[in-house]
C-alpha cells in the first residue's frame, strides 16, 4: 500500500493533540476533518492513476482539499 501524502497529521504536525481534541469535541471540525480525509484519499488515487479522473475534475478536487485545509487551519489557530 502506498503512502497517502497530505494527511492532517503531516500538514499540522505540531497540532496533533489539538486535532484529536477538536475531532472529539467539535462536530463541525470533525466533519471537516472527515471530509478532508476522504477527499485527500480520492485525490491521491486520482494522482496515482488508481482511479483516474479528468484534469479538470482533479484540479477541482485539489482546490476543494486546499479550501478544507484552510478551514481546518483557521480552526486550529483559533483553538
Amino acid at each position: 500500500m502506498t503512502h497517502t501524502p497530505h494527511e492532517l497529521h503531516e500538514e499540522f504536525p505540531a497540532d496533533a493533540d489539538k486535532i484529536h481534541e477538536l475531532k472529539t469535541s467539535n462536530a463541525h471540525f470533525a466533519r471537516l476533518a472527515d471530509e478532508y480525509h476522504t477527499l485527500n484519499r480520492e485525490v491521491h488515487r486520482a494522482e496515482t492513476g488508481v482511479e483516474p479522473v479528468g484534469d479538470l475534475v482533479e484540479t477541482e478536487m485539489r482546490k476543494k482539499r486546499a479550501f478544507l485545509k484552510d478551514e481546518i487551519a483557521r480552526m486550529l489557530a483559533g483553538s
